[in-house]
């Protein structure tokens, strides 16, 4: 009998677990990624016609950010962003051949003209803004239609350094001027490929003057009178935390 490994199968943004919300342990195929060198650990796409065994049911991967551990959260992001790399590059973005798994690292490569396509990381950067010594801006997302505040954030642009995005983010959402901006910690980010870089800024000058295709809503919210927040698990929840009570960035 082949010996098992514990998988990470994954439909899109939803991975396959137990009751338990605990991985299966299954044969290795012939198309699954290893993405852990050295361990029984692998990853696969579940495949529209492929049936879903018995004990096992999806749960979206963002529900388990408050259920597992880091380290758990960050070997599903690991898994799940990999498997979209390949699933996306079967082509070669050069002369359009198709293209090959290298055999000894993550690369998507060319028969025909050698051309390699490595795995991507997107950079953003997520930013809590504080006012005096008892205020932080919050802001609300046209695209989400709870009652949850969170955190200015947006992707880096090319040519622009991190602290640059953080002050253009912020100008351009809420329309307000930053000092003081310095880096706080990071967390992948698997939605898709993303790396959450985070900071912590003090308000200079400005009124809040909405980009209203992004923000429904902003306000400075005294520590005491918050609205809801982010869930425990992600990197802005961590941020909130620590400048409220002083706690550690991703305590978990």
């Amino acid at each position: 009998m082949s010996e098992l490994s514990l998988a990470y199968i994954f439909h899109e943004q939803q991975l396959l677990v137990d009751e338990n919300f605990q991985l299966p342990e299954v044969e290795k195929l012939e198309d699954d990624l290893d993405f852990i060198p050295g361990d029984q650990i692998i990853a696969r796409d579940l495949l529209d016609i492929d049936a879903i065994p018995e004990g096992l049911h999806l749960v979206p991967i963002r529900q388990l950010i408050s259920l597992w551990s880091r380290s758990q959260f960050e070997q599903a992001s690991r898994a799940v962003q990999l498997l979209e790399w390949r699933r996306n590059h079967k082509f070669c973005s050069h002369c359009g051949h198709e293209t090959e798994v290298h055999p000894l690292e993550y690369a998507m490569i060319c028969p025909t003209c050698r051309y390699r396509q490595y795995p991507r990381v997107q950079p953003c950067v997520i930013t809590i803004i504080t006012r005096g010594e008892d205020e932080i801006l919050l802001a609300q997302s046209v695209r989400n239609k709870g009652k949850m505040y969170g955190l200015i954030a947006g992707f880096v642009e090319v040519g622009e350094t991190l602290e640059d995005a953080v002050r253009r983010e912020t100008l351009e959402e809420v329309g307000l001027h930053l000092k003081n901006i310095r880096y706080l910690a990071s967390q992948p980010w698997p939605f898709p490929s993303n790396l959450m870089l985070a900071f912590h800024a003090e308000y200079e000058s400005g009124d809040i003057k909405l980009q209203e295709e992004e923000i429904s809503d902003a306000r400075f919210f005294r520590f005491d009178k918050l609205p809801e927040i982010p869930f425990k698990g992600s990197i802005a929840h961590s941020m909130i935390m620590h400048v409220l009570h002083g706690t550690p960035i991703i305590e978990y």
